[in-house]
């Protein structure tokens, strides 16, 4: 069973919220699809879409900013082409079969990401110029195996208001404990470039005032960790639970308009499968 890792940047407003509960839920209703229906020989090529409702709850990094609870849309379609999952779409390449065991996957991938804010979000941000989100395309690679999915990710800020660029790495298992339940726990890192942490954690000359200097923003890399699951009531109805951890980088810390160490999202879900 190939599921997806949710690699996730910090987010900061509604339609970022909603962007960080999409990608969390990806892995999850991928894993609802594939323990409802393993596909085999023509089965592979069949489509299956899906509609769901879920809750995000997510402590974000900046200042100020309490922890946030937002209702989710879902919205779901896959066939042998094409997987659209919330605001990720990704266009699939074809597999490599190293062994029964083993299985290269690729694809092409576009996000929109509503990260960024403005200056009425947050008291230390009054002043600031807005940040905005924007599209994000790349590409993936994942690695199957029985034991252990590996995954590498690249995007760039297609949209060129950061101008810049992400890399990102995961390790997942997946273990099912009979016909209804599957955990998936994940480890991973992202690397965010340079133009990308000084767009959404700088400060600069003319945004200076008392308690916020001048900030200039370095590559950094995030650690996170999490847990997908999934309980199955029938082939048509799952509920989803996501839970996720980001330990942020110094230069990121570092910002005089952050001040936490971490954030964390949790994400509770309903789907239906068609």
């Amino acid at each position: 069973m190939t599921l997806s890792f949710p690699f996730a940047l910090t987010f900061l407003g509604s339609a970022s919220r909603m962007a960080a509960a999409s990608m969390l839920a990806v892995g999850l209703f991928t894993s609802a699809t594939g323990m409802a229906q393993e596909p085999t020989g023509a089965e592979s090529s069949s489509t299956s879409w899906g509609l769901g409702l879920g809750v995000m709850s997510e402590q974000g990094p900046y200042t100020g900013v309490g922890r946030d609870n937002t209702p989710v849309p879902l919205l779901q379609f896959e066939n042998r082409y094409l997987h659209l999952f919330g605001p990720q779409v990704e266009f699939k390449l074809p597999s490599l079969d190293i062994s029964d065991s083993q299985q290269l996957n690729f694809g092409i991938v576009g996000k929109y990401d509503g990260s960024g804010y403005e200056e009425d979000d947050a008291p230390i941000l009054n002043d600031m110029d807005k940040r905005k989100g924007g599209f994000w395309a790349g590409a993936k690679v994942e690695w199957s195996t029985d034991f252990v999915d590996v995954s590498a990710e690249w995007l760039a800020d297609a949209s060129g208001n950061s101008k810049g660029q992400v890399v990102s790495l995961g390790l997942e298992r997946t273990w099912r404990f009979g016909n209804r339940v599957l955990l998936t726990p994940h480890v991973g890192a992202s690397w965010q470039d340079d133009k990308a942490i000084d767009y959404y954690y700088g400060v600069r000359d003319n945004e200076v005032r008392l308690g916020r200097p001048a900030y200039a923003g370095e590559s950094a890399t995030n650690i996170e960790a999490g847990v997908r699951g999934v309980y199955m009531f029938d082939k048509h109805h799952s509920a989803l639970m996501g839970i996720e951890v980001t330990s942020l980088a110094d230069e990121i810390k570092d910002s005089p308009l952050v001040d936490r160490s971490t954030t964390n999202s949790v994400f509770l879900g309903y789907i239906y499968r068609f």
